[in-house]
C-alpha cells in the first residue's frame, strides 16, 4: 500500500509539472480518482512540501502548485472575487502601491490577495509590489537640498589689507596696497558654505517621523480579531474614525459588524447598532476597545432570561 501511495503521489507530482497549478478536480480527472482521494494526496505532498498551496480559493479548493510555478497563478485570478480582482488589476498595472494612497476598500482586497501582493516597508510607510516585480525596482524618492543661487563677488567689493615696507633710504615711508590673494579665496568659500547652510532645511526636520495614524491602527486591530475568529470579510459598509461598518461572514451567515473606535461601549451604540442591523436585514456583531459600560453589563445579564415585558393597563 506504501508503494501504491508512493507511485501515486509520482503520478500527481507528473501531471502538475506538465500542466501547471491544478486544483483537486483536475487531478482527479486525469488519475481516475475520486475528488476526496485526490485532495486528501495533494494535501499529504503539501505537509511533506512537495507541493504548495496558494491563499486564493477557486470555489471551496485552494490551488495546488510545484515550487518555481508561482509565474503561473496569474490564469487563476479570473476567479478573484469583484473587490479583490480590482486591486489585483490596479497592482499588477502599477506594480507598486503605496498603501496610505489607496481607498479602504482596495487596501483590504490587497490584505486578502497574498498570493500576488507582496508588502514591504519603504521607509516608513508600507508599498505592495505585484509578486512578479522585483522589490528593487521600486524607486525611492530621495529629498535634495535646494539650490543656492550664488552671486558674484566683486574684486571691488573685497577690502585689501594694507602691507608695511620699509622705505628706501632717503625717502618717506609708502603705504603700498597688497592683496593676499589665497587669504582672500579662503575667506571668499567659507562665506558661501555658510550662506548655503543658512538657507538649507535643517536634517532633523528632513528626518522628522510621520506619526501613526490611530485609524490605521484600529483597522489593522479589526483585520486581526476577523483573522483570529475565521470571520470573512464581504464588503465594508462604512469606514471613519470613530466607526467602522463591516458586512461579514461568520459560521456561515451573513452579519453586520459595527466597530467603535472607544474604549466603552455605551446604551447609545447598542441602539444604533441595532437600527443598522435591522435596516440590513442581518444579525449584527458590536466590537470595541473595551468592554461595556458596568451597568450596561448588569441590564445585558438581567434580560437573558426575560421572556416579555406586559403592561397592566
Amino acid at each position: 500500500m506504501t508503494e501504491d501511495a508512493a507511485q501515486i503521489k509520482n503520478r500527481i507530482v507528473s501531471i502538475m509539472m506538465r500542466r501547471g497549478p491544478s486544483i483537486p478536480v483536475n487531478i482527479s480527472k486525469e488519475m481516475g480518482l475520486t475528488i476526496l482521494f485526490a485532495s486528501a494526496f495533494l494535501s499529504e505532498l503539501a505537509s511533506e512540501k512537495t507541493v504548495k498551496i496558494s491563499h486564493m480559493r477557486v470555489g471551496s479548493s485552494p490551488v495546488y502548485y510545484l515550487p518555481g510555478q508561482e509565474t503561473s497563478l496569474e490564469k487563476f485570478s479570473q476567479f478573484l472575487k469583484s473587490r479583490e480582482k480590482d486591486a489585483f488589476l490596479l497592482l499588477r498595472e502599477k506594480k507598486f502601491l503605496k498603501d496610505r494612497e489607496q481607498s479602504p476598500a482596495i487596501r483590504v482586497a490587497l490584505r486578502e490577495i497574498r498570493d500576488f501582493a507582496i508588502p514591504f516597508n519603504a521607509g516608513e510607510e508600507v508599498v505592495w509590489r505585484y509578486y512578479l516585480v522585483p522589490e528593487s525596482e521600486f524607486k525611492f524618492v530621495k529629498l535634495e537640498l535646494p539650490k543656492v543661487e550664488e552671486k558674484p563677488i566683486l574684486v571691488q567689493q573685497i577690502k585689501e589689507p594694507v602691507v608695511e615696507l620699509e622705505p628706501e633710504p632717503g625717502k618717506e615711508k609708502p603705504l603700498v596696497h597688497v592683496i593676499a590673494q589665497e587669504k582672500h579665496e579662503k575667506t571668499i568659500r567659507k562665506e558661501k558654505l555658510e550662506k548655503i547652510k543658512s538657507k538649507a532645511p535643517s536634517m532633523q526636520s528632513v528626518k522628522k517621523k510621520k506619526p501613526i495614524k490611530k485609524d490605521d491602527k484600529f483597522f489593522s486591530s479589526i483585520k486581526e480579531f476577523l483573522s483570529r475568529n475565521s470571520i470573512e470579510l464581504l464588503d465594508i459598509e462604512n469606514f471613519g474614525k470613530r466607526e467602522i461598518i463591516l458586512k461579514v461572514k461568520d459560521k456561515g451567515n451573513d452579519k453586520l459588524l459595527i466597530a467603535y473606535n472607544k474604549s466603552k461601549i455605551t446604551e447609545n451604540d447598542i441602539i444604533n447598532a441595532a437600527k443598522k442591523s435591522s435596516e440590513a436585514g442581518v444579525p449584527y456583531i458590536i466590537l470595541g476597545q473595551g468592554g461595556t459600560l458596568k451597568k450596561l453589563d448588569n441590564l445585558i445579564e438581567a434580560i437573558k432570561n426575560l421572556s416579555s415585558i406586559e403592561k397592566l393597563k
